[in-house]
């Protein structure tokens, strides 16, 4: 499945909605605002196609994949007590504690300790074929 590019017309088409933050090639930023819009219209019983069109974007031009995969992320973004504002920012990454129970802890170290010793076993067959590979060239410069 490929990524459907705007041209540069319709980047142009776009923006001149006060419901976009940015669009580029491949994307769409949407306002808060409009997001507060479009589930408020939503619940109100109206497509998302015609909320769309009514906020001035073109349906046309957004197409069916991306209001329809921007309708079922509202969906689950009105679940959410922080609403539609953006978390991005303020939850990048991953964390960097991760509390665990005893058993998990216990699993998670175990599964380390495994990976090490197969890390372990791969240098020393590296180290053994090295060191047969330079025996081998000294013999022949050697003679």
């Amino acid at each position: 499945m490929g990524v459907n590019y705007f041209s540069e017309d319709q980047i142009q088409e776009l923006q001149k909605s006060p419901y976009v933050d940015k669009v580029s090639s491949k994307a769409i930023t949407y306002s808060e605002e409009f997001k507060t819009h479009f589930l408020e219209k939503y619940e109100q019983g109206m497509m998302p196609t015609q909320i769309f069109r009514e906020a001035g974007i073109p349906p046309e031009i957004v197409g069916k994949t991306r209001i329809s995969s921007f309708s079922n992320r509202m969906k689950k973004i009105d679940q959410r007590p922080e609403g539609v504002t953006d978390l991005r920012s303020q939850n990048s990454g991953r964390s960097q504690i991760k509390e665990r129970t005893l058993e998990e802890e216990n699993v998670y170290l175990k599964h380390q300790v495994a990976l090490q010793k197969q890390q372990i076993e791969a240098l020393k067959k590296t180290n053994a074929i090295n060191r047969r590979a330079a025996k081998a060239s000294h013999k022949k410069n050697s003679n």
